[in-house]
């Protein structure tokens, strides 16, 4: 079973940078992500990647700003995220599939982490 483990979360300004982190370990997987959840609001997809060649996908109110990246020698997952808004505050999660490449489904996401809070103050 993928155990996942996110890190790097905290209370950042407006316009500011942060870089989460999720740790894995475990059976092959084919595709992680980024969710987050917004308090009071349903969980939603931030972006993906595909484990074998590195093929991202973003939502668009954070394409441009965030950039998903991989390092496969440490099963590593990153979240470079730029010129922070107070509507990216909430609990952020990565998730991995072992079973789809690419997907923005929660429910294709076999792992996932214990989630990381971010809070972006104006």
């Amino acid at each position: 079973q993928v155990r996942l483990a996110e890190s790097g979360g905290r209370s950042v300004q407006t316009g500011d940078s942060l870089v989460l982190s999720c740790t894995a370990s475990g059976p092959t997987f084919s595709a992680m992500a980024w969710f987050r959840q917004a308090l009071g609001k349903e969980r939603e997809f931030v972006a993906q990647i595909r484990w074998n060649d590195g093929w991202t996908d973003y939502v668009d109110a954070v394409r441009g700003r965030f950039t998903i990246s991989r390092d496969s020698a440490t099963s590593t997952l990153y979240l470079q995220m730029d010129n922070l808004k107070p509507e990216d505050t909430g609990v952020y999660y990565c998730a991995a599939s072992t079973r789809y490449f690419h997907t923005r489904l929660e429910g294709d996401y076999d792992a996932w982490g214990q989630g990381t809070q971010v809070t972006v103050s104006s």
